[in-house]
């Protein structure tokens, strides 16, 4: 006998076998715009700090702070230095360099041209942080050939050439920093200056032997240190 279907029965079975025809679609891969939307979702773009995007290259917050320097301006010097930074180059002894150098990095140099001041420095270093100018180092102005042994041999205690190049040559202080100062290593004990032909040789010994760092300038001029020499017991 055969079977019939009733209207109700067929409509059921042709919605039945529809849908089984268009299950498959959902088992296909998405298309290039949803799987795009996915790996966005998945791996956002990163956004740039608001901040670091516009924060001033190291060159133009440097002039910044020199100009206000050069009008001296205090308060604007604030405004792109740190205070520490703003004594230190307010304290500067001697004229303004003549020459921008540009800037290594985040360092950046104003030296001169037409004349010599003690150390390897030539003038004003700035270093300079996002915003602002958070250290200052200058050429300095040494009354006595100790003071310049003595804050050679500070700043190499601090592993800071920059500041090293404030009392001595490139030279000296090439020589000093081929070793890394060690607080544990052998005990440098100051033993003094004395005068040596064109100027004064400041001792440090140590166990083994000393170091002799040859000072050259005069009161006037102020003092650095040009070279260094060891000797062995």
């Amino acid at each position: 006998m055969s079977r019939r279907l009733t209207p109700g029965a067929a409509a059921l079975a042709a919605g039945a076998a529809l849908m089984l025809s268009q299950a498959p679609a959902f088992a296909q891969a998405a298309t290039p715009t949803q799987t795009g939307a996915l790996a966005q979702a998945a791996n956002p773009v990163p956004v740039a700090n608001p901040a670091q995007a516009h924060a001033p290259a190291p060159a133009a917050v440097a002039r910044k702070l020199f100009r206000a320097w050069l009008r001296g301006d205090r308060a604007a010097a604030a405004k792109v230095a740190s205070p520490a930074a703003v004594s230190s180059l307010f304290a500067y002894v001697y004229r303004a360099p003549d020459r921008f150098a540009g800037c290594t990095g985040n360092a950046c140099r104003f030296t001169y041209t037409s004349v010599r001041v003690p150390g390897g420095l030539n003038g004003i270093l700035m270093v300079v942080s996002g915003p602002k100018v958070t250290k200052v180092y200058t050429s300095s102005h040494l009354t006595k050939p100790s003071l310049a042994a003595t804050s050679l041999f500070k700043a190499w205690t601090l592993n800071d050439r920059s500041r090293a190049l404030q009392f001595a040559a490139v030279p000296a202080v090439k020589t000093l920093f081929r070793t890394k100062y060690d607080p544990k290593g052998v005990t440098h004990t100051f033993q003094g200056c004395s005068a040596e032909p064109k100027g004064h040789a400041c001792a440090y010994s140590y166990e083994g032997g000393a170091m002799l760092m040859h000072v050259r300038g005069s009161k006037h001029a102020g003092y650095d240190v040009r070279s260094i020499t060891y000797i062995a017991d």
